[in-house]
């Protein structure tokens, strides 16, 4: 069997007397590109914040990588990074500013270096004295892409990486995500409303609904079984409570 990237057990997360995640169980094959779907409000952050080490779960286990992430998270960090278009940079630092102090922060060998080689691979080079306020949301995109391979990461956590790009910039991105993986045989974890996005990256979905995993299964594994032709048709089936036997007649 091939080894776990992901292996969660059992995950639950509350908030006061509000359960934002119930008791989640499920695993993310090393080297794939699992899809983490669903509505707002069905837990998806909630869920990778707990993935991250950001949140602490209430109850159950997260291995990352092998690692326990509660317990060894330091032994964990250095080998997985995070990209979400809504988590801004400091608007007032410079590209160039913005990815040294996160390279200092990875601890990150021959930053100098690093940084000039990820500029001219996401044509940056122009943009690194720019503060980072002043960019487009394309330029954002390629900035925040930068950042989450500045420790070329083994793990690779997407929150929505292409929301508000035009066609032909969220086309290149996943182009590059698909290429980074190919190459270094990362694992990525990819939280999108995008279903086009979806099919075209993933090997695996995992549905969510009011913080549970409701269904799962390649893209064309769910196609078929809610005889859809589209993964959005499969996404609306499934965050509207239809049964799979509603969803085919």
């Amino acid at each position: 069997m091939t080894e776990a990237a992901l292996d969660v057990r059992d995950l639950t997360k509350s908030f006061g007397p509000v359960q934002a995640v119930r008791g989640l169980s499920f695993s993310v094959p090393a080297g794939s590109t699992t899809a983490l779907l669903g509505g707002n409000g069905a837990g998806k952050t909630t869920t990778i914040s707990m993935l991250l080490g950001l949140l602490l779960p209430s109850s159950g286990s997260i291995r990352v990588l092998g690692e326990d992430m509660v317990r060894h998270r330091h032994r964990v960090l250095p080998r997985l990074n995070f990209s979400s278009p809504y988590v801004d940079l400091p608007h007032r630092l410079s590209v160039r500013e913005n990815l040294v102090v996160y390279g200092h922060l990875y601890g990150i060998r021959n930053l100098k270096q690093r940084i000039a080689q990820l500029a001219e691979e996401l044509d940056l080079t122009d943009l690194l004295k720019r503060p980072a306020g002043k960019l487009s949301a394309g330029q954002k995109t390629r900035v925040a892409l930068a950042k989450a391979l500045l420790n070329e990461p083994d793990l690779l956590l997407l929150d929505e990486p292409t929301a508000s790009l035009d066609p032909d910039t969220a086309d290149w991105v996943r182009g590059w995500f698909q290429a980074y993986q190919q190459r270094t045989g990362a694992t990525i974890l990819l939280a999108s409303h995008n279903m086009t996005e979806v099919e075209r990256m993933c090997d695996n979905v995992l549905m969510m609904r009011a913080g549970e995993i409701v269904d799962q299964g390649s893209p064309q594994d769910l196609l078929s079984r809610y005889g859809r032709e589209t993964m959005e048709d499969v996404f609306l089936d499934i965050a509207r409570s239809r049964r799979k036997d509603e969803a085919v007649q």
